[in-house]
């Protein structure tokens, strides 16, 4: 009876014995996953960060208004292209929506 208790008690201290070392291998696997994982998150957030930049560049004023000169053919107001129309009288007005106090044409749309 004895050697039997001492063998249940055996294969009870082997079963925890590998039973430690997996929980062991697992515990360095999933540390070793998030090292990876934090280390992606960085990256990304760098990246983030480096588009953002990029954006607020192409979205500077100066770039705005090269693009609008060079693409889109737009060019500044000037008197000579600006039309100035009257507001109707007042009895007029009632009728009729209100029209704007001066409407800028820049000649040739595209």
């Amino acid at each position: 009876m004895l050697i039997r208790l001492n063998l249940l008690l055996l294969l009870a201290l082997v079963l925890s014995a590998l039973f430690l070392v997996r929980v062991q291998y697992d515990s360095r696997r999933l540390y070793s996953e998030l090292d990876r994982e934090v280390a992606a998150a960085r990256q990304l957030e760098t990246e983030s960060e480096t588009l953002k930049v990029i954006l607020r560049a192409q979205a500077a004023a100066a770039r705005v208004e090269q693009f609008a000169r060079t693409e889109l053919a737009m060019r500044p107001a000037a008197p000579a292209t600006t039309r100035y129309v009257r507001e109707p009288a007042a009895g007029a007005a009632a009728a009729t929506p209100a029209a704007p106090a001066a409407v800028t044409t820049t000649g040739g749309a595209r």
